[in-house]
């Protein structure tokens, strides 16, 4: 768990720039609200302790390079419960939904950077509560800390009626489990 996200080439764009202004390297986050820098770890059992669930907001290609089914499994183990993303590199997004972490992807040009998401925000992902379907459009609604909001309209990224499945059983293991018990 404490080696997930603590590669050296990770830019958490929630840091601030150096003086120089080149970005921060490695597995440091700002914990919310407090403000406190710290290792991506200890704010993840933070947030744990505290029952607040976690998105991490990636870019393109979310996953590339990663120790396959150990990204996924360190992602959902630290309480992440949703990763929204420019694109998601294919094995590493498959992992996710075997984890039970919800993948789901900007539409057109939207990004992290365009939506201005500084990290201090409050987020909320709507019109899953009924019946997930592979693909579906869901809604992202951004509040920000003076008060405003926003929604934006995000795809689910679970592609297969199988992979709904996983998902709603809390990933492969539990689906399997209940399968074999109810057998």
């Amino acid at each position: 768990m404490r080696g997930t996200f603590a590669n050296v080439r990770i830019k958490n764009l929630m840091i601030p720039s150096k003086a120089d202004g080149s970005r921060v390297e490695g597995g440091l986050t700002i914990h919310q609200p407090s403000g406190e820098q710290m290792s991506i770890y200890d704010a993840a059992m933070r947030y744990q302790a505290d029952g607040v669930a976690t998105v991490v907001f990636g870019g393109e290609e979310y996953g590339t390079g990663s120790s396959r089914d150990w990204a996924a499994k360190g992602t959902q183990l630290l309480g992440v419960k949703a990763v929204i993303a420019r694109s998601f590199e294919r094995i590493h997004r498959s992992n996710l939904v075997g984890m039970g972490v919800l993948p789901l992807q900007f539409k057109g040009d939207d990004s992290v950077a365009s939506l201005g998401i500084a990290g201090d925000e409050i987020f909320d992902i709507m019109g899953l509560e009924r019946e997930i379907r592979p693909q579906q459009d869901a809604t992202l609604l951004i509040r920000k800390p003076d008060g405003s909001s926003r929604t934006v309209s995000l795809t689910l990224r679970i592609d297969t009626p199988i992979e709904v499945d996983y998902y709603r059983h809390g990933g492969i293991l539990p689906f399997v489990l209940r399968q074999l018990l109810a057998a």
